[in-house]
Order: structure tokens, then C-alpha cells, then sequence
């Protein structure tokens, strides 16, 4: 049987117990946790009966982001290239018009920019490698020609891409694939020296909402991620430089979103921080009855909301300025007194 993982409770309340814990060094702390084990229901915990190694990985602060520090959340703004993405395909195709659109994220508060050209929507079909470059290097340097100082990650499953997006500019690979996709894509990650995103799917775009199932989605999710970090770090990707993202709506029904929303805080217990990718899914319409995507911006905000009541680090989003303004609100209420 493997071991247990625990995930933590985190609670915010200035009236904090001897014994509590810091939350990944930020604002929230714990003092019990649920004990996750395959096959049997979770069950509550105290702080000390928790293993020395797993509780330092659950209470460690995590390294800065590109210079942005970690310990309060960060906005990672979506920026697509793509004809045909579920959201935005189409708007931000000519580099003039992306420029246009990265100036106003920023302005609306992006702390960081993912800029994709191979959309990952459920029924997606591949793009070519070289279509992909040709849709974001030419972006991501004419960011940076325009003074573009905002730390930039390139939303990919191929190595040549992620290589070609480096050369223009970029900072972050963003890897749907978790580096699984292309054979490559350790070798350069760990060469690059670069930040990586570690996100779980299951299954291609094409195929991976037939018909998904898990033994149980918030673990089989987690020991996912702790095999890619493993594999990271074999391949000379140091753990200060992952960061994990459960894949909400990627091979995925809807108790599955919801069960990785409501346990989003067992993937502390991996030692990285949390990317959380929520907006404008397919299951915040299905729930909140707003078949259009850009109609299902109130569900994405109480869907961030929940995620970073649970210590997520990073947001993706498509609607900044709305976020930057509820974190900004859920900072004030759950600051230190």
C-alpha cells in the first residue's frame, strides 16, 4: 500500500493555536490535516502526527516565480494565438493585436503572460511544430522589442517550440503534457533553466473527455504530478523550478473538477506551488448555466476564490482586471492582523 498523503486545512483567522503550521510560507496556516489513503475515506489528523519530511514540504515558502515572491497570489493572464481555442481563438492572431491586448492585461494587473498557439480545448487536433512557432515566437519577441518587461511563459507540449519561444523572449514553459509529450522536453527544460509548469491531464485533447475515470481523482492526480516531478528531477530539473497544476477540465467530468477544487490543497504536499487554471471551463457553465464561455466570468472568480482559499499560488485567468479586484478584496479579509 503507499503512503499516506495529507492534505492541510487552511484557515486564515488572526486567532491562530500554539502548534499551527504556515501554509507553503504564505498567508494561511493549518493545524490538522486529512489523511488521504486509496481505498479508504480520509480522516483528521493533528499537525504532530504527520511525518517530519511531508510536513516540511507542505509548510516550506516556495522560491519566487521570475522575481515575483510567492508568498501572496500571483495572476497569470492567457494570451492565445490560436484560431480556434474554446474562449479567445481568433481575437489575438497578428502580432499587433496581441501586443495590444498584453498592454491592457498587464495594465488590468497580469503579473505574468501565457501565450499559447496550439489550442488544447477538449476535441482539439494537433498543430504542426512549425505552425506553432510561427504563431508565438514572432509574438513573444515583439512583446519584448516593446518593452514588455512582464515576465512571459509559453503555453506548449513541444520541446522546438518552448526552445523557439526562450529565443524570442519567454521565461515559464507551461506544459499541458507535464513534459511527457515530447521526448525532448526534459532535457531542454532542465538545459533552459527556466521555471516549468507540471500540469496533469489524462489523455489526448483530441479523446480526453470520452470517457474519463480515476480510482480516486484527488490522489491518482497527486501521485501523477509526484511521478513528473520525479522524472524532472532525474533529468536535472530542480524541484525549486516546478510548479504543478491539476489540469481542471483536461480529461475531467464535472465531480471530477470538483473534487480536485475542494482537495486542491493536497498538492502542497508535493513541495511546489499551485498554478490553478479554472476560467470560463466547460463545468463552471455546466454548473452556473452560462453555455458561453465568456459568459462564465462570476463562476471563475468563485472558483479562484475557493483556489486560493486553499493556498494556491497562481491563477490563470482570462478576466484580470475582475480578478486582480476580488484577490485585492480576498487579501484584504484574510490579511495578518
Amino acid at each position: 500500500m503507499s503512503p499516506p498523503r495529507h492534505r492541510p486545512l487552511p484557515q486564515s483567522d488572526p486567532l491562530r493555536p500554539p502548534g499551527a503550521r504556515p501554509l507553503a510560507g504564505g498567508p494561511l496556516w493549518f493545524d490538522r490535516l486529512a489523511e488521504h489513503r486509496s481505498g479508504a475515506a480520509p480522516r483528521l489528523v493533528a499537525v504532530g502526527a504527520v511525518p517530519a519530511a511531508a510536513l516540511a514540504l507542505l509548510t516550506a515558502p516556495r522560491p519566487a516565480l521570475c522575481g515575483l515572491s510567492l508568498d501572496r497570489p500571483r495572476i497569470m493572464a492567457v494570451l492565445n494565438v490560436t484560431p480556434d481555442s474554446f474562449s479567445d481563438g481568433g481575437l489575438h492572431l497578428r502580432p499587433e493585436d496581441a501586443l495590444a491586448r498584453a498592454r491592457a492585461l498587464v495594465d488590468a494587473g497580469a503579473d505574468i503572460l501565457d501565450v499559447g498557439g496550439e489550442s488544447t480545448r477538449p476535441g482539439a487536433e494537433p498543430v504542426p511544430e512549425d505552425e506553432e512557432i510561427r504563431r508565438v515566437a514572432p509574438v513573444i519577441a515583439a512583446l519584448r522589442a516593446a518593452g514588455v518587461a512582464t515576465p512571459i511563459s509559453v503555453d506548449t507540449r513541444k520541446a522546438a517550440v518552448a526552445a523557439a519561444a526562450f529565443a524570442a523572449g519567454a521565461d515559464v514553459w507551461n506544459d499541458v503534457s507535464a513534459l511527457a509529450y515530447d521526448p525532448a522536453s526534459l532535457a531542454l527544460a532542465a538545459a533552459s533553466g527556466r521555471p516549468v509548469v507540471l500540469m496533469h491531464a489524462q489523455g489526448d485533447p483530441r479523446t480526453m473527455q470520452d470517457a474519463p475515470a480515476y480510482d480516486d481523482v484527488l490522489l491518482d492526480v497527486a501521485d501523477f504530478l509526484a511521478a513528473r516531478i520525479a522524472a524532472a528531477e532525474a533529468a536535472g530539473v530542480p524541484r525549486a523550478r516546478i510548479l504543478v497544476d491539476p489540469g481542471i477540465g483536461f480529461g475531467k467530468t464535472v465531480a471530477h473538477n470538483l473534487a480536485l477544487v475542494r482537495g486542491l490543497a493536497l498538492l502542497h504536499g508535493l513541495g511546489c506551488p499551485i498554478l490553478f487554471g479554472a476560467s470560463r471551463k466547460r463545468f463552471i457553465g455546466a454548473i452556473g448555466g452560462a453555455p458561453a464561455p465568456a459568459s462564465r466570468g462570476p463562476g471563475s472568480l468563485a472558483v479562484a476564490l475557493e483556489a486560493l482559499r486553499q493556498g494556491a499560488q497562481v491563477i490563470r485567468v482570462h478576466d484580470v482586471a475582475e480578478t486582480r479586484q476580488a484577490i485585492s478584496l480576498w487579501e484584504a479579509l484574510n490579511a495578518p492582523a
